[in-house]
């Protein structure tokens, strides 16, 4: 009997532990992060390092919070590319409220295993723009064709609607949240991210030709964060701040040719060159409106050299307004510059250089009060009567003269030539 009651015992206490154990196990991680703004290197940087972190680690999911107006083309299919290698369940939502997944944003969504909306979002407007000029009918059929076909290929393969993928690449057409659930471009609605995780929670994906189930019921949260350089990077490609670097990069260097030995100015005009030369190779610049911006700067510099009264400056200005509207005039409308900094940044320039000009013209009519030709325009003083030859005061100092009339000894006279060491002089009263 006491035997009995002793493997009972044991039993229980085995039990409890079991049951303990199972209570306090990993019941796994779900990594989230953000993506907000268009779809370029940094963005697809971020993400894909996500997803390697994400499969590294064996996370039960990667959930990315999506907020975008589109991006470039290459960027997100490297960013799809990456969500189809990834053993992790991936997860896009389309959140906060008012965020959008247009353009390149509507491939990624439609990529997800699971793709989610917030209320008071929408998608779709995913027809391709060229980022470097028009393109004549061919070319711009084969672009279009080729996107509707990998939006169909994504589609089918997650078993959303082909069909309105066509059209939202064909036609620019967009929907909202309650829209693509209905007809099938995602698979569910939530309000924030407890009511996704209670959602996804028992819900099935299909991996590699395997089924997997979801359990993201109770499960440890792990943010990702972009991290420094990333967000460094995220501005300095922004077009507003990399025609900012542009032009000071331009600036700098102006200061340091105009002013050898300064430095300061040189160094950082190095610098933000160089980042805004970075920056351009992940927008789609028009090389026009560089040269223009750069002609600009020359014509300035030729009104510090030749007095035009005011041609050059005029032309500076123009061409410096026509460069900087032209450097993303083919772009989409996250990557046209603001006018008004257009504006500022034209108008700051033509200032400075104005009042240089101003500065140098004035120092350029200004009489010389040094040196020889400095005593042209002096008074002075007849010392003896002066004809071919005489001797005038001028500032303490006796000097040589002569007059094509004659001077008599004590007028005051004005020195209007100077040769050698002789001065021409003559009357005051001649002079009136």
């Amino acid at each position: 009997m006491s035997k009995t009651i002793k493997h009972l015992s044991l039993c229980v206490i085995l039990l409890f532990l079991a049951v303990s154990g199972l209570n306090g196990q990993d019941k796994g991680t779900v990594r989230m992060l953000k993506a907000n703004g268009a779809v370029g290197p940094v963005m697809s940087e971020f993400i894909i390092g996500a997803i390697e972190k994400s499969n590294d680690a064996n996370d039960t999911a990667l959930i990315i919070e999506l907020d975008t107006p589109g991006g470039l083309d290459t960027s997100m299919r490297a960013i799809i590319k990456e969500m189809n290698r990834s053993k992790v369940p991936i997860v896009v939502y389309v959140s906060p409220s008012g965020a959008r997944a247009a353009s390149a944003g509507t491939f990624i969504t439609m990529a997800a295993h699971v793709a989610a909306m917030a209320p008071g979002t929408n998608i779709g407007a995913a027809h391709p723009v060229s980022m470097h000029g028009e393109l004549d009918d061919t070319m711009s059929e084969k672009i279009t064709n080729d996107f509707v076909a990998y939006i169909k290929s994504i589609s089918d393969s997650r078993k959303r609607n082909a069909k309105w993928a066509e059209e939202a690449v064909r036609k620019s057409v967009s929907i909202t949240n309650a829209e693509a659930l209905k007809l099938n471009v995602i698979d569910l609605v939530a309000h924030n991210r407890d009511n996704l995780l209670k959602q996804l929670n028992g819900r099935t994906v299909t991996i590699d030709n395997k089924t997997v189930t979801l359990h993201t019921s109770d499960v440890k949260i792990t943010n990702e964060e972009m991290g420094t350089r990333l967000t460094v990077l995220g501005i300095i490609t922004d077009p507003n701040v990399a025609y900012i670097l542009m032009m000071l990069g331009i600036w700098g260097l102006f200061f340091e040719l105009t002013n050898p030995g300064t430095f300061f100015p040189g160094i950082i005009g190095a610098i933000s060159l160089i980042l805004a030369f970075y920056s351009f190779q992940t927008l789609p610049v028009n090389y026009a409106g560089v040269l223009l911006i750069v002609l600009s700067l020359v014509l300035f510099i030729l009104e510090l050299k030749f007095v035009s009264h005011g041609a050059l400056t005029i032309g500076g200005i123009i061409s410096m307004t026509i460069g900087s509207v032209m450097l993303f005039q083919n772009a989409s409308e996250y990557y046209k510059l603001s006018l008004y900094l257009i504006a500022v940044t034209v108008l700051m320039t033509a200032g400075f250089f104005s009042i240089i000009i101003g500065l140098a013209y004035k120092a350029y009519k200004r009489k010389p009060i040094t040196g020889i030709d400095g005593l042209i325009g002096s008074k002075a003083i007849a010392k003896t009567a002066i004809g071919k030859e005489g001797m005038v005061s001028v500032r303490g100092e006796l000097w040589s003269a002569c007059s094509d009339t004659l001077i008599e000894k004590g007028d005051d006279v004005e020195v209007t030539e100077v040769s050698g060491l002789k001065l021409k002089v003559r009357k005051i009263s001649e002079t009136l």
